[in-house]
């Protein structure tokens, strides 16, 4: 009888330590993360959506139309041939194509889409040898939020995370990682590998990664709180030269006029500060990398549409009011997120072509589908 209530004893025990091992790994994946060093600015921690998708609201997604210039040119997109990935190369635009694909896929059903999503994504696999980080800052976002539209089947996602996991601190020939160039490069370079990085951290359910992305950015955009780690260039365009951010600040001005949003470590490849200000592209493509991290941040439950005064709003409206400067090209996606979370009707082509990371926002963000107040 003393045997048998010994064994009963090591049963119990041994129950007990698994349940506490099982609770460990639930609160350990589900619980926010504790907080970083004081150094950090203490940010909110995200909620994940791990019933919907990291782009877009499922719900939402499902009423979207079938049908207008939007759908057509998205519908277009996803019919025409794909061409093999290559995430060594910036100007690869797969990867737009693919995410056009899963789009479709997520609003249609149409199996044959998904299958073409899953083979693309699994063939982009490696393919970022030889490259850049921006090469890869720039390609690997639409990967991971088309994979995430699809839903993965069991082993293609295990190898996606698996390859994702080592992506974030993958060593380029140049030294940098994807992570170190999103916290260290103040201009396009960094909000690119920013988009991708939070992306993956999504992907992979990674609150400690998803924080710090989120306060590299909230950094970016002006506050020094943050941690920031940036080596910013030339200064010209900056509003005080002695705290360099990468957007100026409310009411920033220069001999006169207004820099009240200007993004001056994109700004400064047209020149040093002159005025009319030059139309520089470059802008825009940092704000293409900017908006990615914004929306994806968005759907985390961080309130990045506020941060730093409306910092995003403030830079739409320099270029478009300042230097007489909409949206056009492959930029012209952008001016639907900033209407759409802002409430704003700057001008947008439409159809829309798509970016070099993200796309089609006419469709998913666009005036037919209403407007999602800023948090």
């Amino acid at each position: 009888m003393k045997l048998k209530f010994v064994d009963l004893v090591l049963c119990v025990a041994l129950l007990a330590s698994i349940a506490y091992a099982v609770y460990a790994s639930l609160a350990e994946r589900f619980v926010p993360a504790a907080a970083k060093p004081t150094m950090v600015a203490p940010v909110r921690q995200p909620l994940l959506l791990p019933l919907s998708y990291i782009w877009i609201d499922r719900a939402r997604l499902l009423s979207l139309p079938t049908n207008g210039p939007a759908w057509d040119n998205l519908l277009a997109a996803a019919r025409k041939p794909l061409a093999l990935p290559n995430l060594a190369n910036q100007d690869d635009k797969t990867n737009v194509r693919v995410l056009a694909r899963a789009l479709v896929y997520a609003r249609t059903g149409d199996e044959l889409l998904r299958q073409s999503v899953i083979e693309t994504c699994m063939l982009a696999i490696g393919t970022e040898v030889g490259g850049r980080t921006l090469d890869l800052g720039k390609e690997l976002v639409a990967y991971v939020l088309a994979a995430d539209l699809v839903g993965l089947p069991k082993e293609q996602d295990r190898r996606f995370r698996v390859w994702l996991a080592g992506l974030l601190h993958t060593e380029f020939p140049s030294g940098k990682t994807l992570v170190s160039t999103h916290e260290h490069r103040p201009n396009n370079w960094g909000t690119f590998a920013g988009a991708s990085r939070l992306a993956v951290a999504a992907y992979l359910g990674d609150r400690q990664e998803i924080a710090r992305a989120a306060t590299v950015f909230k950094g970016w955009l002006g506050d020094e709180a943050a941690d920031n780690q940036f080596r910013f260039r030339s200064l010209s365009w900056q509003a005080d030269p002695f705290h360099p951010v990468g957007i100026n600040p409310p009411g920033a001005t220069k001999y006169g006029h207004s820099l009240d949003g200007v993004l001056p470590d994109d700004q400064r490849r047209g020149g040093g500060f002159q005025w009319p200000p030059p139309r520089e592209n470059y802008v825009y493509s940092a704000l293409q990398g900017a908006l990615a991290q914004a929306v994806i941040l968005h759907r985390l439950g961080y309130p990045v549409w506020q941060w730093q005064e409306r910092a995003l709003l403030r830079a739409f409206r320099w270029l478009y009011e300042q230097a007489n400067y909409p949206a056009e090209g492959d930029d012209g996606w952008q001016p639907y997120v900033i209407n759409y979370f802002y409430g704003e009707e700057f001008s947008a082509p439409l159809p829309s072509r798509p970016g070099k990371n993200v796309g089609w926002a006419d469709w998913t963000h666009g005036p037919a589908t209403g407007m999602e107040r800023s948090n």
